[in-house]
């Protein structure tokens, strides 16, 4: 199951977070065909946020056959494959390395030292690199 979270600062409307949320989860195996969803009005509770949104996010799925509402049971994932295409996959990439960044900045980090600890995990698997280690230049 996926766990959903919605980041306020992305300025990525609520329902259009989770429809993008669901479609990832599905196309990368981690929601499966026939798994019950949280209801409507579970979903706005753990998101904090106003049923009418959840309720959008879970209609726009439905009418693209990704979803399947089955009244009195819930809502569950259809057996419709979700692949993500090479441009969307790169909006979301962008989205993820803004944020990263914006993030990175709050916290007084350069992008250089953001660029170091990601070469590091990438060459160490996902293990972090120390932090007493000093970020080296990025060129």
């Amino acid at each position: 199951m996926v766990e959903f979270k919605l980041d306020i600062k992305s300025g990525v409307p609520f329902h259009r977070q989770i429809v993008d949320q669901i479609r990832y989860g599905i196309a990368s195996d981690r929601l499966l065909p026939g798994e019950q969803l949280p209801t409507v009005r579970e979903m706005a509770v753990r998101l904090e946020i106003n049923p009418n949104t959840v309720r959008k996010a879970y209609s726009e799925l439905e009418i693209l056959g990704i979803l399947d509402t089955q009244q009195g049971t819930g809502t569950f994932v259809s057996h419709q494959q979700v692949e993500i295409g090479p441009a969307e996959k790169q909006r979301m990439l962008r989205q993820v390395c803004d944020e990263l960044v914006a993030r990175g900045h709050q916290y007084g980090l350069t992008l250089g030292e953001i660029v170091n600890h990601l070469h590091g995990r990438l060459k160490h698997g996902s293990e972090t690199q120390s932090q007493t280690q000093p970020a080296e230049p990025h060129s």
